[in-house]
């Protein structure tokens, strides 16, 4: 079917992969995660929503290009070399996020994670979790977590997997 690798060890459990969007500080969970890419040439396609920019051939899969920051309401800003699109595995079907720039990944116990503000702002139907953590210089380091699969709700997976397949 796909010769994209799919990583789900039980070694990456409480892995983040963290990324920048509009100066924020985000996190999903690295096995969601099947790679990071440079920003590629894309396809448009028409009757897209404005936030994906199209869709890309990454070794033979058709792979739906979401900008993670118009997804978000945020104004688009010009794509730089820092600028890059993490593969995601989501529900078997593979989906790109257009992010500003990838920090790190950060290995994150339960404690650390502390559940979302409860709220009735769209943003906040994203979130999983605040992750807290020290940083050695006695400073916190706070990321929202994501989970992918909320990034896109059903309807709009099977509205973009629907125009390419």
């Amino acid at each position: 079917m796909s010769d994209i690798a799919i990583n789900n060890s039980s070694e990456l459990q409480g892995k983040y992969l963290t990324f920048y969007v509009d100066s924020q500080l985000y996190g999903i969970p690295i096995t969601d995660v099947v790679q990071i890419v440079g920003i590629q040439e894309m396809t448009s396609v028409p009757d897209y929503p404005h936030y994906a920019k199209g869709i890309i051939n990454l070794r033979g899969n058709i792979i739906p290009v979401i900008d993670i920051r118009l997804h978000m309401g945020k104004p688009e800003i010009a794509y730089d070399d820092r600028t890059c699109t993490i593969i995601t595995n989501i529900n078997g079907n593979f989906f790109g996020f257009i992010v500003e720039q990838v920090d790190e990944v950060l290995d994150v116990q339960p404690d650390e994670i502390a559940p979302p503000p409860k709220t009735a702002g769209t943003g906040m139907k994203l979130l999983t979790g605040i992750i807290r953590l020290e940083l050695p210089n006695g400073e916190e380091k706070v990321i929202l977590a994501l989970e992918s699969a909320k990034l896109l709700g059903e309807s709009e997976m099977n509205s973009l997997l629907c125009q390419v397949g």
